[in-house]
């Protein structure tokens, strides 16, 4: 009975999303949702997703989004893991950047658009730079923060033993500051599509954010649910990616 069980309880996770979306077509079928709504039922929302598939605009509007966010977030990401890296290792150059990034951090991504927009124009320069801020940040302090929690005991050791900087760095600090740095990429792979689809809305003609702000003046809810599903989607294989790639890489050793 409990192997059965066992058995059974990996596929039990697709349960309530089966009854959310019984009960989303029941309701909207059943017009239970205030008038001014127009809440479509499921059926309907998937019927707009073929279509928008096979005519190609979700697909050149998604593709122009994944550009975007796989540019930018490359960018950042290696970016802030070097800084990060720099910074977690060296204390002179950590007390240096410390206050910058202490007043730069806390600022969102987007509260840099108005600005951007000036310095950059409106290009595909735009979102992708909007990107990289989302990513640069959150990666550098997390892997800051990942090679300064290190037992320093582990570093004496290794200095014991005769090992260099850069083999205590690559063998020791690294492998054990992996969590905290991949636990930034998880956080920032998810908001990156956020950030963007923010950023196509306000500024950009392309994307799945555009195409949301287009259906909205036709007041194509079904489209707009579709944008919503497609970055739903996006944000959770991402950050799945990052649990599957920083187990794999920290198994052996945890």
């Amino acid at each position: 009975m409990i192997n059965g069980l066992k058995r059974l309880r990996p596929g039990w996770g697709i349960v309530p999303v089966l009854i959310f979306l019984a009960l989303w077509e029941i309701i909207a079928r059943l017009n239970l949702t205030p008038g001014q709504f127009n809440f479509p039922p499921f059926s309907t929302v998937m019927v707009e997703f073929y279509q928008l598939t096979a005519n190609g605009v979700l697909g050149e509007n998604f593709l122009a989004s994944l550009t975007r966010v796989l540019i930018g977030f490359c960018a950042g990401s290696i970016a802030g893991l070097v800084v990060g890296t720099a910074m977690g290792w060296t204390e002179k150059l950590n007390k240096a950047l410390h206050p910058i990034v202490s007043l730069l951090y806390p600022i969102p991504a987007l509260g840099w658009l108005p600005l951007l927009m000036l310095w950059i124009g409106i290009n595909e320069l735009l979102p992708i730079t909007i990107i990289f801020i989302c990513s640069f940040f959150p990666v550098l302090y997390n892997t800051v923060t990942g090679i300064r929690n290190v037992d320093k005991d582990y570093i004496r050791v290794a200095r014991t033993l005769g090992a260099s900087d850069i083999k205590i760095l690559t063998t020791v600090v690294m492998p054990l500051a992996l969590p905290n740095i991949f636990t930034g990429f998880r956080l920032e792979a998810g908001m990156a599509w956020r950030v963007i689809i923010a950023a196509e809305m306000v500024a950009i003609p392309t994307g799945i954010g555009a195409l949301m702000m287009k259906a909205e003046s036709l007041i194509r809810i079904d489209i707009i649910i579709v944008c919503l599903i497609v970055l739903a989607v996006m944000c959770l294989s991402f950050e799945k990616f990052f649990e599957f790639l920083e187990t794999k890489m920290t198994a052996k050793w945890r």
